[in-house]
């Protein structure tokens, strides 16, 4: 079983918040004691980071659920409840991250970059924060938010220097073992690497790390052969090898010539940028085929002839395409920020959604079924605009309104009806 994963999915929960508490003071010699419990502590955050020590994937495939640590309840005498411990998920520096819908919202190209793939729900109010001149002995609080929680599909675009890009069988293996301290599997037969490899190599006056890409074949930009999960790992690498079988006759490959091309052709298809980056072809397996036409530049991985001026020539190429690349900048983060205004729109079944984050957690972190804590959201509803909202959207008196699970009838004279309809989670 391989211990290479390069693709996953990964389903994150944050922490829950904790409610908050409903207390009053009671001690001698007070009479009526005011509001006093604590807020609930907030949900832990799940983050991904890129971390260089990680290799693969290989953690997520059969544990797949990272969640934060939920918040405690408040209490009596204004304590506070403890915040859920936060949760660090260490992925392979490249990692991209997806959406279930296909959509980047992450890229963590360097080592420590961070990203929120999960908040952690926050705490609820105690009473003791609800008391003003009006409200003298509020007996309501918040209750905890429930932390986010979403799949999301990671995959592995590996970083190195210099990608070994050829047909399969080509010795791309051998050589990587001959030039670095890597041990990938090697044997004489088509699709012997069935994931990539890495080694680094070191030189007098020079060090670099060197991929080995399974064998491309015709047709791999277009996913034949699993062309697209080779082919990504191709991406980021600074330069290419491009590896040419001299020994082309006997192993049954195309000519020198038409295993260029095709290689090229196949770079081309998948990303055209990928033939712009510094690039050295080199010819395979010389000890095979001592006289083969091919490039000029060629080797044998067994014998060792020509090793030291590929391993030259990768150097050289790799020099150049580090002088003109920029300086590393910030992971992108593609996700988009909230926005904090309040829409409605008309659903299939003819009933209308709020939506809204503020206007959202005005009735997720209210108790319902308390008509104290009701009139609470249903103010606050009011002060971020909802009911003018729902009159400019068209909204008809007696027409359901959902606002999260909430659901209300509503009513034009803003008289609105506290009844919890009958499909609503509340």
């Amino acid at each position: 079983m391989s211990s290479f994963v390069d693709e996953c999915g990964l389903h994150v929960k944050g922490g829950d918040g904790g409610a908050g508490a409903v207390a009053f003071r009671r001690e001698a010699h007070v009479d009526k004691g005011g509001p006093d419990g604590g807020d609930g502590g907030s949900g832990g955050d799940v983050w991904l980071v890129a971390d260089r020590n990680v290799a693969s994937l290989l953690a997520f495939r059969d544990h797949p659920h990272r969640r934060g640590g939920n918040g405690t309840h408040g209490g009596g005498k204004k304590r506070h409840g403890k915040r859920g411990e936060e949760v660090e998920v260490h992925v392979p520096e490249g990692t991209v991250v997806r959406d279930q819908d296909g959509t980047v919202v992450a890229d963590l190209v360097h080592a420590g970059d961070r990203w929120l793939a999960a908040a952690g729900g926050q705490g609820g109010r105690g009473n003791a924060r609800f008391l003003s001149n009006r409200r003298r002995a509020p007996a309501f609080a918040e209750q905890g938010e429930v932390g986010e929680e979403r799949w999301l599909r990671m995959e592995l675009k590996l970083l190195a220097d210099v990608a070994l890009v050829g047909f399969p069988n080509v010795g791309k293996s051998t050589l990587i073992a001959a030039i670095s301290a890597a041990k990938p599997k090697i044997a004489d037969y088509p699709f012997t690497t069935l994931v990539p490899n890495l080694g680094v190599v070191r030189l007098d006056d020079a060090e670099f790390v060197v991929a080995d890409v399974p064998g491309l074949i015709e047709g791999a930009a277009e996913g034949r052969g699993l062309g697209h999960q080779f082919l990504r790992h191709v991406e980021r690498a600074r330069a290419l090898c491009v590896l040419i079988d001299l020994a082309w006759e006997e192993s049954g490959q195309p000519s020198p010539a038409e295993q260029e091309r095709i290689l090229l052709a196949e770079l081309e298809a998948y990303r055209p940028e990928l033939l712009e980056r510094p690039r050295i072809v080199a010819g395979s397996r010389l000890d095979l085929a001592p006289d083969a036409d091919g490039p000029s530049l060629r080797f044998s991985a067994v014998t060792g002839q020509g090793l030291r001026q590929i391993t030259g020539s990768m150097a050289d190429a790799v020099q150049v395409a580090r002088a003109v690349e920029p300086e590393p900048t910030t992971f992108v983060v593609h996700r988009p920020v909230p926005t904090e205004g309040v829409t409605v729109e008309r659903e299939i079944d003819g009933t209308w959604r709020v939506h809204g984050r503020s206007a959202e957690r005005a009735v997720a972190l209210s108790d319902i079924n308390q008509v104290e804590a009701l009139e609470y959201a249903q103010a606050r509803l009011r002060s971020l605009g909802v009911d003018r909202a729902l009159a400019k959207a068209g909204v008809r008196g007696g027409e359901i309104v959902r606002v999260g699970t909430f659901a209300f009838d509503y009513r034009p004279d803003d008289e609105w009806d506290s009844e919890i309809d009958a499909g609503s989670d509340w």
